[in-house]
């Protein structure tokens, strides 16, 4: 089982000049470390249990290119970008741009998006949650189209129509960027991910709950063809062995996340709540890293 690193907190304790010194320092800490990917969340807002919206956010994207100038090897994704956040259509030039500079490093996390306060806040249409999943689906359509070089032409959907699909340069990922799609919905989300996920991320609830869920994936696998072997399963961690505000217990986690280590789940994704995540990652994670490989 390998590790991931999801930086979800920007209230760093000497404000937002420390900010771009921090968050190289947590990418080279990272990396330090063995960790296999790097993450942020995509929102307008900071969430509400996790400070409010009055807390400091950043946007995905940018700090996503931020932090690919200042490593090398992790991978880099957002957990996830929302399906109303960007044209679908721009949402794939962001990524392909993202792959392109990183040297091929970028995953397009993705889900129907939920937080309707940003939506609300900033203008943003937050159509009904149906819609959210139809129009998911056809950004899935489109960014496999515009990944497609041999595929360049008009795409005629519900929600969005594209004259043209051009992506250029392509994207360098072989043979394109990894997919994602975040969340544990059984009838809407899991049937996308075995349609059109090279990934899925699920919370770390019990390893009873996540057996469920991989159990129904595997079911959708079947009726679409799919071979569930080829979908890699990550899970996000939040419990409280690896809370960077006591400072993490990592034989709590240890033991925690040996009920987890059986189930297939490739990568668990640890987000520490704290706007100073490189010593953090120091301290807790690179030792983490070690136990998880020597896990049977």
């Amino acid at each position: 089982m390998r590790v991931g690193v999801h930086i979800n907190r920007f209230n760093h304790p000497e404000g937002a000049p420390a900010l771009g010194a921090e968050l190289a320092a947590a990418g080279a800490a990272a990396e330090a470390a063995g960790v296999s990917w790097l993450s942020v969340m995509d929102h307008y807002f900071q969430m509400e249990f996790n400070g409010g919206a009055e807390d400091a956010m950043l946007e995905a994207y940018t700090t996503l290119g931020f932090l690919a100038a200042h490593t090398e090897t992790v991978q880099l994704g957002a957990l996830v970008t929302g399906v109303t956040y960007r044209h679908p259509g721009l949402l794939a030039k962001i990524a392909t741009t993202l792959d392109v500079l990183s040297g091929g490093r970028a995953t397009l996390g993705i889900g129907a998006a939920w937080y309707d306060r940003e939506h609300e806040g900033l203008g943003v249409p937050f159509p009904t949650l149906a819609e959210r999943f139809e129009r998911l689906e056809e950004t899935l359509r489109i960014c496999l189209q515009m990944w497609d070089p041999a595929t360049n032409g008009p795409f005629e959907g519900a929600h969005y129509r594209l004259a043209e699909t051009l992506c250029v340069p392509a994207p360098v990922s072989s043979p394109r960027p990894e997919i994602m799609i975040g969340g544990s919905g059984e009838k809407k989300t899991l049937r996308l991910v075995a349609r059109y996920g090279d990934a899925c991320n699920l919370f770390a609830t019990s390893p009873e709950e996540v057996t469920h869920k991989l159990d129904v994936l595997r079911r959708h696998c079947d009726t679409e063809g799919r071979d569930y072997a080829e979908i890699r399963k990550t899970m996000t961690y939040t419990a409280d062995a690896a809370d960077a505000a006591d400072g993490g217990d990592l034989d709590a986690f240890t033991r925690d996340i040996t009920g987890y280590a059986k189930l297939g789940i490739d990568t668990v994704i640890l987000a520490p709540r704290t706007g100073a995540p490189a010593e953090w990652i120091e301290r807790f994670t690179a030792p983490a890293v070690q136990r998880l490989a020597d896990l049977d």
